[in-house]
Parts: C-alpha cells; sequence; structure tokens
C-alpha cells in the first residue's frame, strides 16, 4: 500500500480530548487517513496512557506511542478561567472534538457541546463513553471486561460449564473507536450537506452488542444454546482451536466441502453431523485433538496448502512480525521514539500508519497557539501563569 493512498482526510482538523485507548484509537484512525490530530491533555499527569508498560527508552509506554503516532500535544488547564478562554478562542479552527470523560462533566466545565455549538456550528462533537449519554448506568465507571459483559458478547462466550473466557482483545475499546471513527465520518458528511455538525454519542457496551451480532441473532432466533454451545463458540469439532506438538492451529471447516477436505486429507470418514452441536461433539473433540497432536505447527501448514479446508496456524506477537501475508501487505511499520530507540505498530486496515512520533506532553503548545492567532507575548505569559505546559 502506498504511503499516500489512503490520506483522504487531509486538511480536517481534530481536537482530541481523550485519554487511554478507545477515543485515541478513534483519533488514531483519523490521523492515519491524513486528518491532523492535536491532542490536548491537561497540565498536570496528562494521558493516563502515557506512563503505561512497557516503556520505550524516553519513558513513555509502547500503547501510548503506537495510539498517538502522528500526532501533536497542546497541555491547557480547562478547569482554570483563562484555560477555558483558550479553549474556546480554539474551537472555531476545529472541524471535530472527541472527548471520553462522563456525561455532564464538558457542562460541568463549561465547554458542553451546546456552548461550543454556539463558538462553531460545524462542530462535529463526539462523546465516547461506557454507556452512552443517557440510561441509568450513563455516571458508573467501567472497563472492557464490564463493557463486553453488560453487552452480552461474554454471556455467549465458553467454555461450556465454566465462567466465560477473558477476551485477549479489548472488544468494547477498540468497537467503540471503530464506530467512534465511523460516526463521524458521517456527521461530516452531514455537514457537507446542511453546513451544521451534529453530536456523536457513542456506548462502548453498544459497541459489544453490536460484535455480539451472531449469537444474539441466534438466541433471539429461538436457537436456545448454553455459553459457548454456538457453532462459532468452540462447540463443534471443526470450527475451534486446537494444540498442535508445538503450538496451535484454527479450524474453521464450517462448510461441508471444507470439513469433506479436511477428513479425506487426514483419512477420517466424512461425517456431516459434525457440522451441528450435539452430545456427538465430545468423541470427534477428542479424536480431532489427537490427530492435531500428532502434528507440528509446520506441518499442519504444509497440510493447510495442500487441503483447502479453512486451516490457519495461530500466531504469537512475534510470529505476525515475519508473516509472508502481513509482511507482503506492509501491516508493521516501525518509527523512532524521542531517543532514537525502535518501535513496532500496525497500520489499520484503511490506510498506513500514519508518519511521525507520539508527542510528548505539551511539545506543540506554543505551536498550536501560534497558528490560531496567539501572540508570543500572550504565548508567554499563559505558561507562565500555568494555563499551559510545554515539555521539550
Amino acid at each position: 500500500m502506498n504511503q499516500n493512498e489512503n490520506r483522504s482526510l487531509e486538511g480536517l482538523k481534530v481536537l482530541d480530548l481523550s485519554r487511554l485507548l478507545p477515543a485515541p484509537f478513534c483519533s488514531m484512525v483519523l490521523r492515519d487517513l491524513g486528518a491532523q490530530v492535536d491532542k490536548l491533555e491537561d497540565t498536570g499527569l496528562g494521558d493516563g496512557a502515557r506512563p503505561t508498560y512497557p516503556l520505550a527508552d524516553d519513558g513513555m509506554g509502547a500503547m501510548f506511542h503506537w495510539l498517538n503516532r502522528g500526532k501533536r500535544s497542546i497541555a491547557l488547564d480547562l478547569k482554570s478561567e483563562k484555560g477555558r478562554e483558550v479553549f474556546l478562542k480554539l474551537i472555531p479552527k476545529y472541524d471535530v472534538l472527541i472527548e471520553s470523560n462522563r456525561p455532564g462533566v464538558m457542562d460541568r466545565l463549561g465547554l458542553g457541546y451546546e456552548t461550543l455549538r454556539a463558538v462553531n456550528p460545524g462542530l462535529v462533537y463526539c462523546a465516547i463513553t461506557g454507556y452512552g449519554q443517557d440510561g441509568p448506568l450513563r455516571h458508573r465507571a467501567g472497563h472492557d471486561i464490564n463493557y463486553v459483559a453488560r453487552g452480552g458478547a461474554l454471556g455467549i462466550t465458553g467454555p461450556l460449564g465454566g465462567p466465560p473466557q477473558t477476551p485477549g482483545v479489548q472488544v468494547g475499546d477498540i468497537g467503540g473507536g471503530l464506530f467512534a471513527a465511523i460516526g463521524i465520518l458521517a456527521a461530516l458528511q452531514y455537514r457537507q450537506r446542511t453546513g451544521e455538525g451534529r453530536f456523536v454519542d457513542i456506548s462502548m457496551t453498544e459497541a459489544a452488542v453490536s460484535f455480539s451480532l451472531f449469537g444474539l441473532a441466534c438466541a433471539y432466533g429461538g436457537l436456545d444454546l448454553p455459553a459457548g454451545g454456538g457453532m462459532l463458540m468452540g462447540a463443534i469439532a471443526n470450527y475451534r482451536t486446537y494444540r498442535t506438538k508445538d503450538g496451535a492451529v484454527s479450524l474453521g471447516a464450517l462448510e461441508p466441502k471444507f470439513w469433506k477436505a479436511f477428513c479425506e486429507g487426514n483419512g477420517l470418514n466424512f461425517d456431516p453431523s459434525v457440522l451441528m452441536p450435539g452430545p456427538h461433539q465430545e468423541e470427534w473433540h477428542r479424536k480431532v485433538s489427537e490427530l492435531f497432536l500428532s502434528r507440528t505447527n509446520a506441518e499442519w501448514e504444509a497440510f493447510a496448502r495442500e487441503h483447502d479446508c479453512c486451516l490457519e496456524p495461530v500466531l504469537g506477537p512475534k510470529d505476525l512480525l515475519e508473516d509472508p501475508q502481513h509482511v507482503a501487505r506492509g501491516v508493521f511499520a516501525k518509527r523512532k521514539s524521542h531517543k532514537g530507540g525502535e518501535l513496532i505498530m500496525a497500520r489499520t486496515p484503511v490506510a498506513p500508519a500514519a508518519e511521525g512520533i507520539a508527542p510528548k506532553q505539551g511539545m506543540d503548545t506554543a505551536t498550536i497557539l501560534r497558528e490560531n492567532g496567539f501572540s508570543d507575548e500572550e504565548i508567554e505569559a499563559l505558561a507562565k501563569e500555568g494555563v499551559t505546559r510545554s515539555v521539550n
């Protein structure tokens, strides 16, 4: 993929007030697509993801570097009167604002949507929260595991007979960020037609609901299955993970032709009943488990090249970097830390990873203020009064 192939959002200006993972993931996607993203942090500790381990040699977290590549940082005290005045002067210059505070926080600061819309009628304002802007849980604290629990994703997850397996990926967090990006782009299209901005209300719990589509559709369609008992949840022998001699593989032979190809390639009798859950699965699980344990991952990869049966190895982080498919597609990129150390991160599916290093807290404060009409004397005064902060 050409580095400039998908910079479709060049010229778009985004002000991101958010922290940690979900909303910064959203603005990372927008930045990868070419938008200018200015990260607004407080003048105290800043984004809590900065010190999240593991740390790069410049003291900033690897995840923070990944999420904030190519962004700029302004540190501004929004709890001070002067800080709010500065903020209101900045807002007319931006197309999009993203925040992840609990509902009502921005209003209490005097910087809620209605106030900002009066200053910038075309502003697209996106709020990403755990449970949304209304409803009885709108003020409740939570993390991804809570959102996937409340959103139904854990309620359909196995193993059978045990508590749901904690997901290895942040379904609500990343899902919330993705849906936020979609909502922002839709609101921008609306603005192009009408000249008016919009408020985009994103619930991470509802993102988890959306990602639970298959299991919920089965349940609401009348298929009453226990958690982990669905076709796509490990309940059938032809769609699950298995241990090998030296690793693990995934078998996804859902359709009869793929299951038949797997069986014939291994000298097994083709049994179409394996395609449906039931007590007969226990024997098939045992039989297929023993089969996979008899060969290495490399041997199973060779088998998959010969027999088209939806069989792939389970790759670990180090394996991904050397995988021919990912190498051919340029999935992973290398960036430098502020001290020259090497960082590895992946592009999003829609665009190459944005160039540039994640910013130090407030390092672009003076530049951003100067771009927005503040004089050097005003910038210096704001810094002396502690309204802003710059880190070199």
